[in-house]
């Protein structure tokens, strides 16, 4: 019944224009921020998070929303970048020469590494010329020139590999006008080829445009004392991601934080978008519900249903603890509110200590989310009700009662001896 309930009450924002459910999905951010660290920016930064789900689409795997923190300037400097961004990783020399700013380049992800290397995997050559040592070591260079000749025709402008991108890599790419990172995070370069529309590859090989990614513009910034590497206007655009900046790391660490929690309930109200009344507004009204269908049952279910219905008033009991406010006094206001009939939105105000219409402030919760914990805290305690006995080691209870038994006598022995010492002497 409780669960008909919240379905029958649940409202949809489905079928709405992308403009409505942006202001509605930000005002839900925003109220998830108020309580937060960064609740003075709330606006700012809910307008952020809501872009940031909207870019990663239908795939909500979290971790196509990059989150990157850099220290330094204010709050107001975060910024959102629509496609990846990641710091500069480490470079040789060579890499000043290259250029910084592309439009439209072609993009090609490595899992090689670009280095000149000598075999040394139980490697053993036998010569029987000295002359024939040279042509091995043609061969090394060789190897590596053919990878890099390949990059090159592949037509990318861009360059970024899992592994290392050695000196002479990076150097006969800036020759030719062409930018490259090596060292780059898994987690980022998969992010790269969801954006862009590449293809991470392990060979140099057979290079078509099919594997190549794109985006409209890439960029080297100056982000802090950070440099960042950014690339924006990406064609999947399946990814996002924020760079936060703040006085001390501590206090970015907390807008982290806060910014994961209003990612998760945009989420979740993008996924299942029918939601109903937080602050304990819908407990109180399948509270109300419950206890008016009591009435009409006769016998023991009676007290079932009344016991299931008071429960539900922990939840908007618990928000006025918590918020410092003399619960029974809103209790009261809320139980009359909803039996008028009109108040079936209406909960606990955290900021006044009154009550106020939850929807209307934009305190919701997903129907889903709710449906769910009433299942759960159901089956928990007819699971808790159900156990009639509970079986016990008497072996570990005698053990545990010797050594209580042992440490009692060891202090009341201590003790005894202390005081007939004190005694003799005052004799």
């Amino acid at each position: 019944m409780a669960i008909q309930r919240v379905k029958e009450l649940a409202v949809s924002i489905e079928g709405k224009s992308l403009e409505e459910k942006k202001s509605l999905l930000a005002k839900c951010a925003a109220t998830t921020l108020s309580s937060k660290l960064i609740g003075g920016e709330k606006e700012f930064f809910a307008s952020m998070v809501v872009d940031a789900v909207l870019a990663i689409g239908n795939d909500d795997r979290l971790n196509l929303i990059g989150i990157k923190k850099v220290p330094g300037g204010t709050m107001r400097d975060s910024f959102l970048v629509n496609g990846v961004a990641f710091k500069k990783t480490f470079s040789y020399a060579g890499f000043e020469q290259q250029p910084k700013k592309f439009l439209n380049p072609k993009i090609l992800l490595l899992n090689i590494e670009l280095e000149l290397k000598s075999e040394k995997e139980n490697a053993e050559i036998r010569l029987s010329d000295p002359l024939q040592y040279q042509s091995i070591v043609d061969a090394e260079w060789n190897i590596i020139y053919d990878k890099l000749d390949k990059c090159v025709k592949s037509g990318a402008k861009i360059v970024l590999s899992r592994l290392a991108i050695g000196d002479l890599a990076t150097q006969y790419f800036a020759d030719r006008d062409i930018f490259c990172a090596g060292r780059v995070t898994e987690e980022d370069l998969q992010r790269v080829a969801a954006a862009t529309g590449g293809m991470v590859q392990t060979s140099v090989n057979n290079v078509i445009d099919e594997v190549l990614g794109s985006c409209e513009v890439f960029e080297e910034k100056q982000v802090g004392n950070e440099r960042f590497n950014i690339f924006s206007g990406c064609p999947s655009g399946q990814t996002a991601t924020i760079v936060l900046r703040g006085g001390a790391d501590q206090f970015i660490e907390e807008a982290e934080r806060s910014l994961h929690d209003a990612i998760m309930i945009v989420r979740r109200a993008l996924k299942n978008s029918t939601v109903v009344p937080g602050g304990g507004a819908i407990d109180m009204e399948i509270s109300k519900y419950l206890r008016q269908h009591a009435r009409t049952i006769a016998g023991k279910s009676q007290f079932f249903v009344n016991s299931f219905a008071k429960a539900l008033e922990v939840i908007p009991r618990q928000l006025c603890d918590n918020a410092g406010f003399d619960a029974t006094d809103v209790l009261n206001k809320l139980r009359q509110k909803h039996a008028s009939g009109e108040g079936a939105n209406y909960g606990v105000d955290i900021n006044t200590g009154g009550i106020t219409d939850s929807f209307a402030n934009f305190v919701w919760e997903p129907a889903v989310v709710k449906i769910n914990a009433i299942n759960a805290a159901t089956e928990a305690s007819c699971l808790i009700l159900s156990v009639d006995e509970t079986v016990k080691n008497p072996k570990s209870e005698s053990a545990q009662g010797e050594a209580a038994a042992g440490a009692m006598a060891g202090r009341g022995g201590g003790a005894m001896r202390g005081r007939g010492g004190r005694g003799m002497r005052r004799r």
